[in-house]
């Protein structure tokens, strides 16, 4: 997203990727598709059990669960999970408007990634549309904590990410990184770092169910103070890019582009999400308002939710 841009965008075409998905091992697909002006973002699915179309709003009142990555709705019945790293590409790469059309419970994991997203997105291009480009403004600080971690949103003309990690493996450690979103910079700072994790938790996900497609070509695997994978890390500092990756993606489930500063030390996506509820359930109507950027003016009022509505009474 280019701050500044006056007009929303959808894709010029549509695409699909495909892949395995990350916890089921299983095979897993998803085509983007061109939507219109106000839709947002929307997952397609059927449910397995009825075989009814579920569309379903990328949509921070849908999260169902943040533990080991953010989900929407409940996959066994047409929900989705594993989002983030395309919310990141749409929403890196200033796209609007997209529906999501899946073809079971998960997005395929890639290569853990953000980079295989960007790629199909750039093969369609962009296609900007009539109406104006509509932000969420921050108008004052709003915080969360949760025992030594926190974020918070913050008053910023533009849309900038502040992220901290601290991790007690000596091969990840503290790091930190600063990043205005723009497409550019998505491309050439983001977009390719990688999912991670240690061998001895994701042992622990294997006996419980979980993460039976991660592998060395989806995930950076540490061992013993080591990364496993023979090529090594992209950038020495891949662990706090990718988290600040999964900070974008997750921050996009808002509706809408921030104009504002987004900062976190030990964040994940339940604090990516808490923030969300904070901003819009508890700090007041004070903290923000929805504004088009390209005459930084206020937009006509409009409830918090508005993409998520328009999306379900107008979609079929």
């Amino acid at each position: 997203m280019k701050v500044g841009s006056d007009r929303q965008t959808t894709l010029a075409g549509s695409v699909s990727l495909q892949g395995i998905g990350v916890h089921s091992g299983n095979p897993a697909e998803v085509t983007l598709h061109p939507a219109d002006a106000g839709t947002g973002f929307v997952f397609v699915n059927r449910d397995p059990e009825s075989g009814r179309e579920v569309e379903l709003p990328a949509h921070w009142r849908a999260v169902s669960a943040t533990a080991l990555c953010t989900v929407l709705g409940d996959p066994k019945a047409g929900g989705v999970s594993t989002v983030e790293h395309l919310m990141a590409a749409l929403r890196g790469l200033g796209v609007d408007n997209a529906l999501i059309e899946m073809d079971g419970p998960e997005m395929p994991i890639m290569d853990g990634s953000s980079e295989a997203f960007v790629a199909a997105i750039d093969s369609v291009g962009l296609r900007k549309l009539a109406a104006p480009r509509r932000y969420i403004r921050i108008k004052k600080t709003v915080r969360v904590d949760q025992g030594s971690a926190w974020c918070e949103l913050r008053p910023f003309d533009g849309c900038r990410f502040d992220v901290t990690i601290d991790f007690d493996a000596a091969v990840i450690g503290r790091q930190s990184m600063v990043l205005d979103l723009e497409a550019e910079n998505f491309r050439n700072e983001l977009c390719r770092a990688r999912t991670f994790g240690s061998v001895q938790d994701v042992e622990k996900l294997w006996s419980m169910g979980f993460a039976l497609g991660s592998s060395l070509e989806n995930s950076v695997a540490i061992s013993e103070g080591q990364v496993l994978n023979p090529e090594g890390t992209r950038w020495s500092d891949e662990f706090v890019r990718h988290k600040m990756l999964d900070a974008v993606g997750d921050l996009a489930l808002a509706g809408l582009p921030f104009l504002g500063l987004y900062r976190s030390y030990k964040g994940g996506h339940r604090m990516n999400h808490a923030i969300l509820v904070e901003l819009f359930e508890k700090a007041g109507k004070d903290a923000f308002e929805i504004v088009e950027r390209s005459s930084d003016r206020t937009a006509p009022p409009v409830h918090a939710d508005e993409p998520r509505l328009a999306v379900a009474q107008g979609a079929s």
